[in-house]
């Protein structure tokens, strides 16, 4: 496995085909104009790639600092191809984020995930990720 951080379009349109998997309402101009603005605002796009050099998973996620929870990295979005799941890329996704955070001086990594992901929160739960809060929202019409 390979895991690098990308910024180009060539990148993120190779990468596209994996976060639609969790992102359907993008198509991939979108996505891709959406993550340049999310970039030039601090945050990264991390990748893991297989032996072949295929996209098998996916990260977006920032650093933080929050008067709740201090110096964090904050995962946007953890996705990992539906077809190669429980093979390992989500885990060495995760376990690079952690030591990542850990080399910006973070002491946390903390994400949100949709009530209806339940193999996702199984995954989160095994990694030793715990459920600490509830996440409220409200649409601004």
């Amino acid at each position: 496995m390979d895991i690098r951080t990308i910024v180009g379009d060539a990148a993120l349109r190779q990468v596209w085909p994996l976060v639609s998997q969790l992102r359907p309402e993008f198509d991939e101009q979108r996505f891709v104009a959406q993550m340049h603005r999310q970039i030039a605002e601090g945050c990264r796009a991390t990748v893991v790639y297989d032996e072949q050099g295929v996209p098998r998973g996916f990260a977006c996620w920032r650093v933080m600092e929050m008067l709740a929870v201090g110096l964090h990295v904050y995962v946007d979005d953890l996705i990992v191809d539906q077809t190669v799941r429980s093979r390992g890329y989500g885990k060495a996704l995760l376990d690079w984020l952690k030591a990542e955070a850990k080399r910006l001086g973070c002491g946390r990594l903390q994400l949100d995930s949709g009530t209806q992901r339940q193999d996702a929160h199984a995954f989160y739960l095994r990694e030793r990720l715990r459920i600490e809060a509830f996440h409220f929202g409200v649409a601004l019409d």
